[in-house]
């Protein structure tokens, strides 16, 4: 499983002009399910999600998480973050998950966000979605569960 994790000042999802979720500051996570993955690698996705130090503190250093500064999550399934570029001119998508899984496990992360923290946004599975952001810094890290 594989979460692109983006610092926002704000981010929203829309999908055909209506917005589906939207977050202040806070977290968008770019979340890639491959054939391999389970719930318990969503839990660990979670978790780093939440406690990741990735916001700054009174002295500038990265050393608050998302609980810390109480920001929002908003999380967008993403299948081609899962797609095997090293060869060729095209990316192949046989290192994602069929849709039923990626679905089912990103469903189960969704919901155990929101089971655990109190700002949780997220986009539509499997939609055509428009995704703007403001990344704070930038800061981007891609975590691979």
């Amino acid at each position: 499983m594989r979460g692109l994790l983006q610092r926002v000042r704000g981010a929203r999802v829309e999908v055909g002009g209506e917005i589906v979720g939207a977050i202040d500051q806070g977290l968008l996570v770019l979340v890639a399910v491959e054939p391999e993955d389970t719930r318990e690698h969503a839990d660990k996705l979670l978790h780093k999600l939440l406690n990741y130090r990735v916001f700054s503190d009174d002295q500038g250093k990265m050393n608050l998480s998302l609980k810390d500064v109480g920001g929002g999550l908003l999380l967008v399934s993403q299948f081609t973050l899962a797609a095997d570029t090293r060869n060729g001119m095209r990316p192949s998508f046989s290192t994602a998950a069929p849709p039923a899984l990626g679905a089912e496990l990103f469903d189960y992360l969704l919901s155990k966000a929101r089971g655990q923290h109190a700002d949780v946004a997220s986009g539509r599975f499997g939609a055509d979605m428009q995704v703007h952001l403001v990344n704070d810094g930038p800061v981007t890290f891609l975590l691979q569960i």
